[in-house]
């Protein structure tokens, strides 16, 4: 099965130059655990925000995360992949690098997110025949 089968199409971008404030509200609003951090040009990368790294910064900041725009809190680039890689290979690079979400990039253009609970699902259909 490949990555294309499996991601999901629907992410949620924010600017680099978003207030952290503001990626906490819309990862609320929209209901999920990662935003994508838009390019600010046609040759620049993607970035991510998680939980993870907003917690890291609210605990590094003693809560104090007025002044933090999301460019000083994102990954950037993010680990990416092709649609048309077997998700076998997008599970590896999670474990290899210890991540939970990678970005589906086509042509370095952004075509979704797959995520470790996707993968997971998809076994468990499996299993269940």
């Amino acid at each position: 099965m490949l990555v294309k089968d499996v991601m999901q199409k629907k992410v949620v971008t924010i600017s680099p130059m978003a207030p952290l404030k503001e990626a906490l509200k819309l990862m609320k609003e929209q209901d999920v655990k990662a935003l994508i951090v838009e390019k600010t040009n046609p040759n620049d990368a993607y970035g991510i925000i998680t939980y993870t790294s907003l917690l890291k910064a609210v605990y590094a900041e003693d809560g104090d995360i007025d002044l933090l725009n999301v460019y000083d809190v994102a990954v950037k680039p993010a680990i990416s992949v092709s649609g048309n890689l077997h998700i076998k290979y997008a599970a590896k690079l999670m474990v290899n690098f210890n991540i939970k979400r990678l970005l589906v990039i086509d042509s370095n253009n952004l075509e979704g997110l797959i995520s470790m609970t996707d993968i997971i699902e998809v076994l468990f259909k499996e299993i269940e025949g």
